[in-house]
């Protein structure tokens, strides 16, 4: 994936004193190892032999991969092993998708974490080994480098590193975990006063709000941050933007899910780009649906991630469509029709060496020959 190949959709609003980076990251990386094809998960004591596996950088890096093939200037903050796994990640994530890695490090005697996935009719079980990294965020990052956007988890007390870059001008885009001890305390979000928007899922924005409705908890996040977006899966997602007085609902693209390994994390890293660039609250929407859509056909997290190359692609195909859907996506597409037209036919599309060299996944679901390699019913 050469680098003059790399569409640039915030070109326009480039200058010489304009910020370093895009998007600033921080969290965990893992190795990941997904399998496909599973009839069923084995069973105490058997053996299941499957016709797909694929390998690649998971965890924060899906969100890091997702962005930097969508033209963002990605910078990331992590803990890297010095063993095979660590090396495979990072050589993955700073030769081959271009991620910004100056504020990451390698740490001797401290095990990579993995992440062993089995996918089973359209849904997912992982088996994790792992350690706590051994800094905080704010001592990898130290001083935050100049950025346009960075995605923070939402804590009662937000980090120094993310106050500092929100008071720098960083808009702050919030993201939550799942709660294992079921507590939700509403407490967590003390902290959105700092942040410019926040996109929790369904599950997670109703459990925080105390609602049993996500439009009813989308309107309580509104109170609290300028643009509060709820994203509820096969649904599609809602979205207030207090600062236009924009309110949306855009459906979910309808797809045949394969995979749904870092659909959020495709999701993310598209609606942040769409806000960037200046996309009104509908077009935001339907472009993170788009690229989550696009993602859940292909196996595995980062390997899945659509890079500019792969949206031209569907855009054509669709364009060149007669039936009725196909009219229809058209239309609510449009805006896509000025961006695409630039993309040079080798940008970046996903997975192009990753899956192709470290991946046995069985030809009927291969990305790395083209968009046209799976069957695609957008």
């Amino acid at each position: 994936m050469a680098q003059q190949h790399r569409f640039d959709p915030l070109a326009a609003t480039r200058g010489p004193d304009g910020p370093e980076f895009d998007l600033l990251l921080t969290g965990q990386v893992f190795f990941d190892i997904v399998f496909t094809g599973l009839e069923q998960l084995p069973a105490p004591g058997t053996e299941v032999w499957t016709d797909g596996m694929g390998s690649g950088p998971g965890g924060i890096a899906n969100q890091a991969i997702a962005a930097s093939r969508l033209g963002l200037r990605t910078t990331l903050a992590a803990a890297f092993g010095d063993d095979g796994y660590g090396q495979f990640n990072w050589d993955v994530l700073q030769d081959q998708e271009h991620v910004d890695l100056s504020r990451s490090r390698v740490f001797g005697q401290w095990h990579s974490p993995v992440t062993v996935s089995l996918s089973v009719h359209q849904d997912r079980s992982m088996v994790t080994h792992g350690h706590a990294a051994p800094l905080r965020a704010s001592d990898l990052i130290g001083a935050p480098p100049s950025c346009r956007a960075a995605v923070v988890g939402v804590e009662r007390d937000i980090e120094p590193w993310a106050e500092t870059a929100a008071a720098g001008g960083t808009k702050l885009f919030g993201a939550v975990g799942w709660d294992p001890d079921g507590e939700w305390a509403p407490e967590t979000l003390a902290s959105l006063d700092h942040f410019y928007a926040f996109m929790p899922n369904a599950v997670e924005a109703m459990a925080y709000t105390r609602t049993d409705d996500p439009w009813a908890a989308l309107y309580a996040l509104a109170d609290r941050v300028p643009v509060a977006v709820v994203t509820a899966g096969q649904h599609g997602a809602i979205a207030i933007d207090s600062l236009t007085g924009e309110e949306e609902w855009m459906p979910a693209l309808p797809v045949a899910a394969h995979d749904p390994t870092g659909a959020g994390d495709c999701f993310s890293a598209a609606f942040v780009m769409a806000d960037l660039a200046g996309f009104r609250l509908a077009d935001r929407l339907s472009f993170a649906n788009l690229c989550a859509s696009l993602s859940v056909q292909h196996v595995g997290g980062s390997l899945a991630a659509p890079g500019w190359g792969d949206i031209a692609d569907w855009w054509h195909r669709v364009s060149a469509g007669r039936n009725a859907e196909q009219k229809q996506w058209r239309r609510r597409y449009a805006f896509l029709e000025d961006l695409v037209t630039d993309v040079p036919g080798e940008a970046s599309r996903r997975a192009t060496a990753t899956i192709a060299r470290h991946s046995d996944a069985s030809p009927s679901i291969r990305p790395c020959e083209g968009s046209e390699a799976m069957p695609d019913p957008l």
